[in-house]
């Protein structure tokens, strides 16, 4: 699994995804996608979109990766997981294929997801790439409308060391003569990449559109980045009306003050506690953290924070040390995947970065003390620094 071993779990090739879908009859032929990428904002982006869909009246599928607690949480229909039972279905009937082609983690949840909306029967999926989007196992599908987000500086082992590159990959989406529609925050040279693969397939291309203040009013997911991705689902939404599809401005508001509950999105600005105020959030790259440090400030300024924070091994820790706040203290744990790194060694990198850092053996531990501390100095606590930390945190509330 990617999530435990890293780049080791990817394949940049879409051959077993093909094999697999075939041996299923390709159950995601005929079938109608929206298909989303980006550094940072295409799951925001994507449990958004599926919600005004479900909130709309149309069956919608939703795919987003990685999950929190449950692997069904990657599989939704109108913001359902996908039954434990539909999954073990599943594996039976594919295991003879599975030995052999031995496909991927990332190859066969895709191929899971597809023959389940197949089998619900529904009228669109929202698809989120796992990885880049030119070789990812998402990338075999026919969408209806093609969404980037943002693109930033993070797994440039697997997709180019340069912005430019790293777009190149993203822009892989892109389908002939099918819409794209992309954040306007994107770097202009990135941006650029993107417009030049839209023009090469003839493809209509869109800029993300200021979104109206009763939109943002409405939106329940808080945090400044959000605002960034709204504006971005507003001009895909546009995109979808001249489709055909029926989505009207007071259902939209609806679904956006019910987000969690439709699609089933959590750990993005999170509040899972009032006293003390305790916040998680996902973000953990170059582009997110920044924001995520200047929300917290901006929400609570002259507050002491108490950051529980963690990091998988294969991100680039300088460049993201270096952006936390130096008057916060820390509580350091590694998240429980293979990936996650030694507390000790980050509390000792953290140190050289005048950060006040102390490693704990578990999240109960770090939890203990960090409310304690919060209580006693009336401190906000914030969880981050990685998908997997968040996903330790949250069982505890």
């Amino acid at each position: 699994m990617f999530q435990n071993v890293g780049k080791a779990a990817f394949k940049k090739d879409l051959t077993n995804t093909i094999k697999l879908l075939d041996h299923l009859g390709n159950p995601h032929h005929g079938m109608k996608f929206i298909h989303v990428a980006g550094t940072n904002g295409k799951g925001s982006v994507s449990s958004i979109l599926a919600a005004v869909l479900t909130q709309s009246g149309y069956k919608t599928g939703l795919y987003t990766s990685p999950h929190l607690l449950d692997f069904t949480e990657r599989i939704r229909v109108n913001g359902i997981c996908i039954p434990e039972g539909d999954v073990i279905a599943f594996v039976n009937k594919t295991s003879s294929i599975i030995e052999q082609i031995q496909p991927s983690f990332f190859e066969l949840t895709v191929a899971l997801a597809f023959d389940y909306f197949k089998q619900q029967q529904v009228d669109i999926a929202v698809i989120e790439v796992g990885l880049g989007g030119r070789l990812d196992s998402t990338n075999v599908i026919q969408p209806e409308l093609s969404v980037i987000t943002s693109i930033g500086w993070d797994h440039m082992d697997m997709l180019g060391n340069t912005l430019e590159a790293i777009a190149n990959e993203k822009a892989g989406i892109i389908k002939n003569e099918i819409p794209v529609v992309c954040s306007r925050t994107i770097d202009r040279n990135a941006l650029e990449v993107i417009r030049q693969k839209a023009l090469s397939e003839n493809a209509p291309f869109h800029l993300s559109i200021e979104s109206p203040k009763a939109l943002r009013a409405a939106l329940v997911l808080k945090g400044s980045y959000q605002i960034q991705n709204l504006d971005t689902v507003y001009a895909a939404l546009v995109q979808l009306q001249k489709l055909g599809y029926n989505i009207f401005e007071d259902i939209v508001i609806h679904a956006l003050g019910l987000v969690p509950q439709l699609s089933g999105l959590r750990g993005r600005w999170e509040r899972l506690k009032s006293n003390p105020l305790i916040i998680c959030d996902t973000g953990h790259n170059a582009e997110a953290v920044p924001y995520l440090m200047s929300q917290l400030e901006l929400e609570h300024p002259k507050t002491q924070k108490h950051i529980i924070w963690g990091m998988v091994s294969d991100k680039d820790r300088g460049k993201i040390l270096a952006m936390l706040p130096k008057e916060a203290k820390y509580y350091i744990v590694k998240p429980n995947v293979i990936r996650g790194y030694n507390a000790e060694l980050l509390t000792d990198e953290m140190r050289g970065y005048d950060l006040q850092s102390n490693a704990y053996s578990d999240m109960q531990s770090a939890l203990n003390d960090a409310q304690q501390n919060a209580l006693k100095d009336s401190g906000v606590i914030f969880i981050g620094g990685s998908t997997f930390l968040v996903a330790d945190a949250l069982p505890h509330f």
